[in-house]
């Protein structure tokens, strides 16, 4: 299996299963110097790890990251890169290989099973292999390792819809996201979503959502004209997330909805000699590069495919059969896919941020 590495010069590869000993990524390109602890790491891990809620799989993994090289422990208890690679494991603890034993040779409907299969003749049915979302978890460390790269950037994001059931954005609050189990950013949204979900949980159900992903302080100029655009990759990164079938830019679909006069983003010169946008529908991004205003964007997730619902499928052999999968699964997996595609944000922007100090020499990465 080729294509398990992305960026350019902030190059990810990650590696490993969902019920493997371990996964984990290399980070390549991370400049030297950078200083960091190893819970500056963890609080990202954290954010992501299953188990947290009865709204997300009730696995157990602790998502402890080891990291292996390219730093030298400090004293205080810090740790500095050093320019080499840098690599990062995390151990898989709580497998449950046997609960998938009645699949090995099952489809299971709207999963990568079939595909897998056909693909490489062979496929790693306990969890899904890395077809699975466990694989995210590297994600999530090697981001934390990019925001190192990317000072005065702040990325967030923010579930904003779970079925139908959107949020009020005149009630938007950042400090309400770390408060709920849902990363949601309207209270008042947080007690429909919890008795809507309890009722999807319940029936072993599952139901899509939308994350928005913004970040804020990205200088003016990231990114470069026709292939190489800073929104195209973003929007590569996070079509890579599992489960991810829609990814928008700005206002996105939405401009096909309005006018020109209603769409563009208009300006005027500040006080301080810089263009003041007067509003943001592009999202941050014009001709694929950055325009100093929050870059934007929003996915949606599928409905989780595992349900015990049964569903009509086929086997291996070419049989018809009817299958109910087991095993712990999230009903709502655009939950965890928050810190996700923070880490995404954060590799995308760190990687043009190096692409663009390399070739015009206006970026730095020290703070």
């Amino acid at each position: 299996m080729s294509h398990n590495t992305f960026g350019h010069l902030f190059r990810v590869t990650t590696w490993g299963e969902s019920h493997g000993p371990a996964l984990g990524a290399v980070v390549d390109g991370c400049p030297s110097g950078l200083r960091f602890r190893p819970e500056d790491i963890q609080s990202f891990m954290d954010k992501r790890k299953p188990g947290q809620s009865r709204f997300v799989t009730q696995r157990r993994e602790d998502d402890i990251v080891k990291v292996l090289s390219g730093v030298m422990p400090q004293d205080d208890g810090t740790m500095i890169t050093t320019g080499t690679p840098i690599s990062l494991v995390i151990e898989n603890t709580d497998q449950r290989s046997k609960d998938y034993g009645e699949i090995a040779r099952q489809y299971r409907p709207g999963h990568a099973d079939y595909t897998y299969d056909v693909k490489y003749g062979i496929r790693d049915y306990r969890g899904g292999g890395r077809s699975s979302a466990r694989e995210t978890a590297a994600r999530v460390a090697a981001g934390a390792i990019a925001r190192l790269v990317i000072p005065g950037v702040t990325i967030r994001a923010a579930l904003v819809q779970i079925g139908k059931h959107r949020i009020n954005r005149d009630n938007w609050t950042w400090d309400e996201v770390d408060n709920n189990p849902f990363f949601c950013p309207d209270p008042a949204m947080v007690p429909v979503w919890e008795a809507y979900l309890d009722e999807i949980r319940k029936a072993g159900s599952s139901i899509g959502a939308v994350v928005e992903v913004v970040a804020e302080g990205v200088p003016a100029g990231l990114g470069a004209p026709i292939y190489g655009k800073l929104d195209q990759d973003i929007a590569a990164a996070l079509m890579s997330i599992n489960a991810v079938k829609g990814v928008e830019i700005g206002n996105g679909f939405g401009a096909a909805e309005i006018s020109g006069e209603e769409n563009a983003d208009e300006m005027r010169m500040g006080n301080d000699g810089k263009p003041i946008f007067l509003s943001n529908n592009a999202g941050g991004v014009l001709g694929g590069i950055s325009s100093g205003e929050p870059v934007v964007a929003r996915f949606a997730i599928k409905p989780t495919s595992s349900i015990l619902t049964e569903r009509q499928t086929i086997d291996a052999d070419g049989h018809n059969v009817d299958l109910r999968t087991k095993g712990r699964h999230d009903p709502c997996v655009g939950i965890r896919a928050v810190p996700v595609g923070e880490a995404m944000f954060a590799c995308v922007i760190a990687d043009h941020f190096l692409r663009d100090r390399g070739q015009t020499g206006r970026q730095s990465h020290q703070p």
